[in-house]
């Protein structure tokens, strides 16, 4: 069993309230979720309005498919718009 875990930072532009942060970070994590079928959840920097950080986990018996899946996952936060995809962290344990 190998267990992928994977820590991004986002920054939004032009955000004036906790609420409007909220939304775009509560809307990621739902895609996320339904997309690629992982454990996704804020993690840090709950009260700041122009900063998330989420973390993700999945489990899986095969680390090339871990990395593809996270390497989709990038790609698909890089694309929303809404924000900017800083410091990504990604490890695989065993």
């Amino acid at each position: 069993m190998l267990i992928g875990v994977m820590t991004a930072q986002l920054h939004m532009q032009g955000i004036e309230s906790l609420k409007a942060k909220r939304s775009i970070v509560k809307g990621l994590i739902g895609k996320l979720k339904s997309r690629f079928n992982i454990s996704v959840s804020e993690i840090d920097h709950q009260d700041n309005k122009t900063v998330a950080s989420i973390g993700i986990a999945l489990v899986c018996n095969d680390r090339q498919f871990i990395d593809r899946q996270f390497d989709s996952i990038i790609n698909f936060m890089r694309n929303d718009g809404r924000f900017y995809l800083a410091q990504v962290e990604r490890e695989t344990f065993s």
